[in-house]
């Protein structure tokens, strides 16, 4: 078997929290007076983290403003993230898979560990991730190896016999600071073509593709 775990990002790879994301950041930008985001906006920041999000969505560089959007943000998304957030079709047979053929699994991701602890508990698939690392983990977010890292670590394993699967050059990046093989998914918001500098083993169209990348086809 080519890898002996799997480890995924979240937001447009193994689900899709727009919806939430787009109620926390409306509800966040009115707290501060600014008006409601651009969805398109909104959807290029999924996948950074919040202080990076505000900078993407409103154009502002003030970290004072940022870090008051991003302690607004969170407290709403304890409130809305959960319930809103969807899972593709593809991901509770796709983890089950993995489980069954003795593939370790982890997410690794910038939103907050409980955060996805709380998607898979709504959706039946907690028992089939044996680690979630969020960006309140570590000491600093993707593209930093951090997660990526701990992840192996929590699995047993080295970060060279391990996978990372993403949708952003964010993943990508993070993937080859830790030394691990990074496989795209074209699901993520204006992905296609993105990942030409970037160093892969597989882009492809979404999480049907994993199990070829992984040798269980």
């Amino acid at each position: 078997m080519r890898y002996l775990a799997v480890a995924f990002d979240f937001d447009y790879t193994l689900g899709d929290s727009t919806e939430g994301i787009m109620i926390c950041t409306g509800h966040a930008l009115a707290s501060m007076g600014l008006p409601a985001p651009d969805e398109e906006a909104v959807r290029r920041s999924i996948g950074y983290p919040l202080r990076d999000a505000y900078r993407i969505i409103t154009g502002d560089d003030d970290a004072s403003a940022a870090g008051r959007f991003a302690d607004a943000f969170v407290r709403k998304a304890d409130e809305a993230m959960a319930e809103t957030a969807v899972l593709y079709p593809q991901t509770l047979p796709l983890l089950g898979m993995l489980r069954d053929a003795g593939i370790r699994t982890a997410v690794v991701t910038t939103k907050y560990r409980r955060r996805i602890e709380g998607i898979l508990d709504l959706r039946g698939g907690r028992d089939l991730v044996d680690a979630i690392v969020g960006s309140d983990d570590v000491p600093n977010p993707k593209p930093a190896p951090d997660g990526l890292l701990l992840a192996a670590s929590m699995l047993g394993v080295s970060p060279k016999d391990m996978l990372y699967v993403g949708d952003t050059v964010v993943d990508a990046a993070a993937a080859e600071a830790a030394g691990t093989d990074f496989a795209a998914v074209l699901t993520g918001f204006g992905a296609e073509g993105r990942f030409d500098s970037c160093r892969t083993v597989a882009v492809l169209e979404d999480l049907s593709g994993v199990p070829r990348v992984v040798g269980l086809r």
